[in-house]
């Protein structure tokens, strides 16, 4: 790891430990609130991002941060990822789980250049283990060089985002995923659906929505890798992209073939 990605870590090591930790499986009923229906926000979430975000410009004054609950209070911010540096921040994703007191959840932070991640982070808090990229430099964990593993000799896992369908829909995917693909609900933690992409735990992810901080880091460190990612009607993933739909997989073929079965049943607007 090289001087940033140690900067990076110890201010994701500090601010896990100090503010989100501490609350896992001790929030009160006042500390979690829902921001849209099946969408929370915690306590944890919001002073994690202030940290993270004044740090950040401590860091490098010359960039700009948009982290996702300043995004939520200004959608407007989301506009502005493609023009220049900026930071790109989800302070707590997974933060269903963490609010439920369960886990997978994750810390991520991208760092953008001009609407094109350069830089990713993502973060275990509890298992305490960094992945990080950097475009055209390879993908690490805990600085150790990762490349996807192949799983030839069992059926590839798919997992998607089963709480965005309607009920005939989630039928249709499972109808159009048997005795092909090994189907599972996903992880609602894009953090840990990336690394569990490089890792070898699962082949293929369809996800729905497609905030840049939920993918920038992740997309970079699966590509990285030499996993592959896009929009299910094959056009490449942007940061400024908008709608519903994202597939990736650890490979090329494994997208081919998780598309042909998921990418066409889109869910509800």
């Amino acid at each position: 790891m090289d001087a940033l990605d140690q900067t990076i870590l110890a201010l994701l090591e500090r601010v896990a430990a100090e503010v989100i930790l501490p609350r896992f499986g001790h929030l009160s009923a006042d500390d979690a609130a829902e921001k849209t229906p099946g969408d929370w926000v915690t306590i944890a979430d919001r002073e994690s991002e202030a940290i993270i975000t004044t740090e950040l410009l401590r860091l490098d004054a010359h960039a700009r941060v948009v982290g996702e609950e300043a995004a939520s209070a200004d959608p407007s911010l989301i506009d502005t990822v493609p023009d220049g540096r900026v930071w790109l921040v989800d302070p707590l994703d997974g933060t269903n789980n963490f609010a439920a007191g369960r886990e997978p959840f994750g810390m991520m932070v991208g760092l953008v250049e001009n609407g094109e991640t350069q830089r990713g982070w993502i973060y275990d808090p509890v298992g305490k283990r960094l992945c990080h990229a950097r475009r055209g430099a390879g993908a690490f964990i805990d600085g150790t060089r990762v490349t996807v593993e192949p799983t030839p000799n069992r059926m590839p896992v798919a997992t998607y985002s089963n709480y965005w369908f309607a009920p005939d829909q989630v039928a249709a995917i499972e109808a159009a995923g048997a005795n092909v693909l090994d189907l599972r609900y996903g992880l609602r933690c894009a953090a840990a659906q990336y690394v569990a992409l490089v890792d070898g735990t699962h082949d293929i992810a369809r996800f729905e929505r497609i905030f840049p901080w939920d993918h920038a880091a992740g997309a970079l460190f699966l590509t990285e890798a030499g996993g592959h990612i896009a929009r299910p009607d094959g056009r490449p993933y942007r940061l400024t992209d908008t709608g519903k739909g994202l597939l990736a997989a650890a490979s090329r073929e494994l997208w081919e073939q998780g598309v042909r079965l998921l990418g066409t049943i889109a869910a509800p607007t």
